[in-house]
């Protein structure tokens, strides 16, 4: 048996395809020549990458430099998504990501940073990090900044930390995800939250609290709200507790935690959401194709990791970035997992006989 190899307008036509534009435009990327846009080159080096073709030579431009990502494990699918898009972001910059996922019992932050450091990094961007706890110590930090290392926190605003910050605007969500289960008639609206030490975590409560009190006139959070882990465990554990306490709409602060909330409703023989309705947050890959598929609020990824790279080459290049924190505004993606408010059995209308 023979094979033969691809002819080269077999390559032009695939990687135009794969790229979304023309074959002289794969052409010009090939043989290094200018009039592409970066938009458009970027396209082309990713379908060579996709396809499985190995770069010409005259591609593989020297480095930039070195930045490093330091991210929560990838369990959780919105990480590996803020991890793609900022290494992408960085590669068409020109710079060599240095990917640092921690995990329970792995390698820490702090031992993170001393490695990077020792591969004379020239920026750092966390995301969901120490920075985002508020019992953890903002000494770390304060120490990078005074040596000259650029750095950019995302999602957990660190007061008094001098770098660029950048967050989903948690209350924007909560306040959409509260409002949209009251427009469907539910009364009974719990909350099933991580660790409230962390920032995200402190404002979707908090939110919840104002959101509880200006549409159902409750101003005591007993009883409404569950803090466990952002995990689907946690999810279960948290929701189980609401719907025994007699809640209709739980809004959870992870998608995780919504699957494991949509869980704890089938344990208990009810239906989501003819019974309960879940909202989820991130809009993580693939949560359009859970059953059902889940209302969620996106954060907008792909915005907010390009202003993370924006903001941390300026800082490389010396131009300081604004240190005002960026809130993105979310947006709800409501699908399978939310309905109208179940009617309580005393006020059904009798079965005609």
């Amino acid at each position: 048996m023979s094979f033969t190899l691809p002819t080269v307008r077999t390559r032009l036509t695939d990687l135009a395809e794969q790229a979304g534009v023309s074959t002289a435009t794969v052409s010009r990327v090939l043989n290094g020549k200018h009039g592409v846009s970066a938009q458009a080159r970027q396209a082309v080096l990713a379908a060579l990458d996709v396809l499985g073709y190995e770069r010409p030579e005259k591609l593989r431009t020297r480095s930039a430099g070195l930045v490093g990502l330091v991210v929560p494990e990838l369990s959780n699918p919105v990480f590996p998504a803020f991890a793609q898009v900022i290494e992408s972001m960085l590669t068409e910059r020109g710079y060599t990501p240095l990917l640092c996922t921690q995990s329970p019992g792995g390698t820490t932050e702090d031992q993170y940073v001393e490695m990077l450091l020792e591969h004379a990094v020239d920026g750092i961007v966390f995301v969901s990090g120490l920075h985002a706890d508020t019992t953890a110590s903002k000494e770390r930090y304060h120490r990078l900044r005074s040596r000259g290392m650029p750095v950019v926190l995302v999602n957990g605003h660190a007061e008094g930390v001098d770098a660029p910050s950048l967050s989903t605007d948690d209350a924007a969500a909560l306040d959409q995800a509260f409002r949209h289960l009251v427009s469907l008639g539910h009364r009974n609206i719990g909350l099933a939250i991580g660790p409230t030490r962390f920032v995200p975590a402190l404002r979707k409560q908090e939110e919840f609290a104002v959101n509880l009190e200006r549409h159902l006139g409750i101003t005591d959070l007993d009883g409404h709200v569950v803090s466990t882990l952002f995990t689907v465990e946690g999810g279960q554990a948290a929701a189980l507790e609401l719907i025994d306490s007699g809640h209709t709409a739980i809004i959870c602060g992870s998608d995780l935690m919504a699957l494991g909330a949509v869980r704890a409703a089938r344990s208990r023989g009810l239906s989501v959401p003819e019974d309960v309705s879940i909202v989820g947050f991130d809009d993580s890959p693939l949560i359009a194709f859970t059953d059902p598929p889940l209302t969620t609020v996106r954060q907008p990824v792909a915005a907010m990791g390009h202003a993370a790279v924006s903001a941390l080459v300026s800082e490389i290049n010396g131009t300081p970035a604004s240190r005002t924190e960026l809130k993105f505004h979310p947006e709800l993606i409501v699908r399978g997992s939310t309905g109208a408010a179940p009617v309580p059995a005393a006020t059904q209308a009798p079965a005609v006989l």
